[in-house]
């Protein structure tokens, strides 16, 4: 009887509730710059503390961060690749699509620049250098923005590195750039993530500035339509919140060794 009565209390209470326990929990696929950058350890314990919701972050590819969305093996999705994000919207996957922040892509090596593209403002220029010196390039090689966009630029300069000095990793970010310091090599990366691995590295920013480098981030919720049992009520509320004035502030407040390296975009 009394295991009975403290059964009752407990679900009156919402405590013994599977469906209660959910909306505490909000899984959150995320791209490897966020985390790898600290972003995400700097922002979520002020969400957490003010909604009462615990964070879990599943760090992969934009790619896959979309495709765990589209499973339903998250709740919402913070990612940086805009074509895919439409396409995740318009196909019924993902509702709600956010302006959050943007940083940019830089391309790095070694100090030595062995392919002398140092100082070139033309991201494409760059890579047909690259290309013809014979110097390795790592590429990410695992559908993530970053990947992406990489690819997208070998097209537009009609050529890449030709057999072995072209290397598909099919890691994260931060693995790419350990690989590129092992290698002497080049690679793609958000400035972000290069600023929480360049001390270990030792590579070089070697191209910036140039304006195909933008890169922009967006948070968009699973459609609860698709999928009945994610919590759309806690991914609401964390787009709310880091698209609010509070959550831009902390964005923009995140200066890991005084350098800002993401920029709030969210338009209110």
């Amino acid at each position: 009887m009394k295991r009975r009565n403290l059964l009752a209390v407990l679900l009156c209470a919402g405590l013994a509730s599977p469906f209660a326990m959910a909306q505490n929990v909000l899984r959150l696929s995320t791209t490897t710059s966020t985390e790898n950058s600290g972003l995400l350890a700097y922002l979520l314990p002020a969400f957490e503390a003010k909604t009462g919701i615990k964070v879990n972050v599943i760090s992969v590819g934009t790619g896959k961060a979309l495709e765990l969305g589209k499973n339903g093996d998250v709740d919402v999705t913070l990612v940086h690749a805009r074509a895919l994000e439409d396409k995740f919207v318009l196909d019924g996957w993902g509702v709600d699509r956010r302006d959050v922040m943007y940083n940019d892509f830089i391309v790095v090596g070694p100090e030595s620049d062995p392919a002398g593209v140092k100082g070139n403002k033309d991201v494409i220029a760059a890579f047909n250098k690259i290309a013809a010196s014979g110097v390795k390039f790592i590429s990410r090689g695992d559908n993530s923005g970053t990947d992406v966009m990489e690819k997208g630029y070998w097209q537009a300069a009609g050529t890449r590195p030709a057999g072995a000095r072209y290397v598909s990793a099919g890691l994260g970010m931060g693995e790419v750039l350990n690989m590129a310091a092992e290698m002497r090599a080049y690679t793609l990366t958000d400035r972000a993530t290069y600023g929480a691995y360049k001390a270990r590295t030792g590579l070089a920013i070697l191209v910036e500035g140039d304006k195909r480098m933008f890169n922009p981030y967006g948070i968009i919720a699973v459609n609860p339509a698709k999928h009945p049992g994610v919590n759309y009520k806690g991914a609401k509320q964390l787009i709310e919140w880091i698209t609010s004035n509070e959550g831009q502030a902390r964005i923009a407040a995140f200066k890991p060794a005084g350098e800002q390296l993401f920029f709030p975009t969210a338009i209110r």
